[in-house]
């Protein structure tokens, strides 16, 4: 790490403010083209770009860098990037299965209804929260920015709540001998 580098990161883990927004300012456009590159959304690379940076400053006096801040920045972003892939696959995979194309579960037809069962049972089970953010999602089609704004929660907690119902429709399906996969 360059002693500028190094200089700035023990002056941010002392609180300084003026050293992040240096940071954050120099490095903010290039991470969000960077996370764009990978995730293909531009909104989600925002998203990413923004968490690393909430995330390094509320940790900042824990994160050790050895090498280069840079290095850092791009790698975590990178890994949040990769992860954020990884969870939209397994939500489109369930999001076939249960019928989540653009006209969500009116075009299932009636040998369909057993299905549709199980998932009306499975929605009554979740919490409150958690059962508007997937009717928000499957059936209004709107995306977790929009969900977050109108349930007035943060994208990750949209994200957490999509889960937890993907997992339990996963698991009642599987259960009743339907194929998840």
């Amino acid at each position: 790490m360059s002693l500028n580098g190094l200089n700035r990161q023990s002056r941010i883990k002392d609180d300084s403010i003026g050293d992040f927004e240096v940071l954050f300012k120099t490095y903010y456009v290039p991470l969000c083209r960077f996370a764009f590159s990978i995730v293909r959304d531009s909104d989600q690379a925002e998203e990413i770009v923004q968490e690393f940076f909430y995330n390094y400053w509320k940790n900042r006096k824990n994160i050790g860098i050895k090498f280069s801040i840079r290095a850092y920045m791009y790698k975590a972003v990178k890994n949040s990037a990769l992860r954020y892939l990884a969870h939209r696959k397994v939500e489109s995979s369930y999001g076939v299965t249960l019928g989540s194309t653009s006209g969500g579960f009116d075009n299932l037809d009636e040998s369909s209804d057993e299905l549709l069962k199980i998932v009306e049972a499975t929605l009554q089970q979740l919490p409150e929260r958690c059962r508007q953010a997937f009717i928000l999602s499957r059936r209004d089609g709107l995306k977790y920015k929009e969900i977050a704004a109108k349930l007035s929660v943060s994208e990750k907690t949209v994200e957490a709540d999509m889960t937890k119902a993907l997992m339990a429709l996963r698991q009642n399906l599987s259960r009743l001998g339907f194929n998840t996969h």
